[in-house]
């Protein structure tokens, strides 16, 4: 029996398919790419997290995936918390 292994990092030339660029766009791009926040690639395989590449490109589009990129992270409890409590005592529910 076979089972399909999918791998967890990819290396950079599926990352750069993954943002539609070829292997040397994607090598000259990267320095400004980690500039604004790009996941760097790990340092022993140099491969990178696909999944962080999304988290990455939601976040240039905040306004479409809830909020703002601050919002995408995690959060300060206590300021969930109070955020929560001004909007009932508003009148209104916060999630």
């Amino acid at each position: 029996m076979r089972f399909r292994v999918e791998p967890r990092d990819i290396p950079p030339e599926m990352a750069a398919r993954r943002l539609g660029k070829s292997v040397a766009e994607f090598t000259a791009v990267l320095p400004n790419l980690i500039a604004r926040g790009f996941p760097r690639p790990d340092p022993d395989t140099g491969n990178f997290d696909p999944h962080a590449i999304d988290r990455w490109c939601d976040t240039r589009h905040a306004h479409l995936f809830g909020g703002s990129p601050a919002t995408l992270g995690a959060r300060d409890a206590s300021t969930v918390a109070s955020e929560r409590i001004a909007a009932m005592r508003a009148g209104g529910r916060n999630g």
